[in-house]
């Protein structure tokens, strides 16, 4: 090991701040696709996500969308997208 091994990170990172739910990219990762909505519901429905006006429950979201059946995970994204805020996420210091 070299002696740059032993120094600091050259950037200070921040103090964390929690968010709560989880990224809708990470519970979409988790189906199999295609998918019918209501299977969506059954799998995750339970799980929070963030949005940009806080954090909702998945189940919540999908009563908000018109489709049934989703043939890839970016068309169901897209379509939760269309429902919820997509702006900054809040944070628990907000």
């Amino acid at each position: 090991m070299s002696d740059e091994d032993d120094e600091e990170p050259a950037v200070t990172l921040g103090t964390h701040t929690p968010v709560e739910g989880a990224p809708l990219a990470r519970v979409t990762s988790r189906l199999t696709w295609p998918i019918e909505a209501s299977e969506i519901d059954r799998l995750e429905g339970e799980r929070t996500i963030r949005t940009g006006d806080g954090p909702r429950e998945l189940s919540s979201v999908i009563e908000a969308v018109d489709e049934t059946y989703f043939e890839r995970r970016q068309e169901f994204e897209a379509h939760v997208r269309s429902v919820i805020d997509t702006g900054p996420v809040p944070t628990a210091d907000e």
